[in-house]
């Protein structure tokens, strides 16, 4: 269970304090799919920055299953078993998927355990073992890439950061069945 406790983020612009997310406090249960919407600069991709530890929050706690996790950094927040998809996936020039899907995973993978990833996100697996995550794959290629990544390893709760960003509906919507399925 992951439960966020007035949870707050201020900047300075101008010289002047801005309260991006303004005491926000909700429950997230074992098996609940939470899905934040709101208009651009809402905070929605604030928020996952947050609770994944990439910006620090002003204020607030974050738990996670009984564990405050609210002082951590990224990586141990990771280890924790928090699962993080970026709005924009970073790439990797050199590097192939197959070897990023193995680096997500933390172990071997095997080429069958690869393509069963990239099969569930809507890929042609073979297409694209070989592949480098660089610029040749579009934005919804990378997307799936990285929800392909996120999949690769077992994790108490996944954040997804704009998941339908460059995906077709229909893909989207059996997206949407993996994503329960986790």
């Amino acid at each position: 269970m992951l439960q966020v406790k007035n949870l707050s983020y201020e900047v300075i612009e101008n010289g002047q304090k801005l309260r991006i997310i303004d005491d926000i406090s909700f429950d997230v249960a074992d098996g609940e799919m939470l899905v934040i919407t709101g208009p651009n600069g809402g905070g929605k991709s604030t928020m996952a920055s947050l609770l994944m530890g990439i910006k620090p929050q002003t204020s607030g706690q974050i738990i996670l299953d009984g564990e405050d996790i609210t002082g951590f950094d990224i990586d141990h927040r990771a280890k924790a078993g928090l699962g993080f998809a970026f709005q924009q996936p970073p790439r990797f020039k050199g590097m192939t998927v197959k070897h990023l899907l193995q680096l997500s995973s933390g172990g071997e993978l095997s080429e069958d355990e690869s393509c069963k990833l990239l099969s569930n996100v809507g890929l042609c697996a073979m297409e694209y073992l070989d592949r480098q995550v660089d610029s040749t794959l579009s934005g919804g290629e990378m997307k799936r890439i990285e929800i392909a990544t996120a999949f690769s390893k077992p994790h108490k709760l996944c954040i997804f950061d704009e998941p339908e960003a460059g995906i077709d509906l229909w893909s989207f919507s059996m997206l949407v069945q993996q994503f329960e399925a986790i």
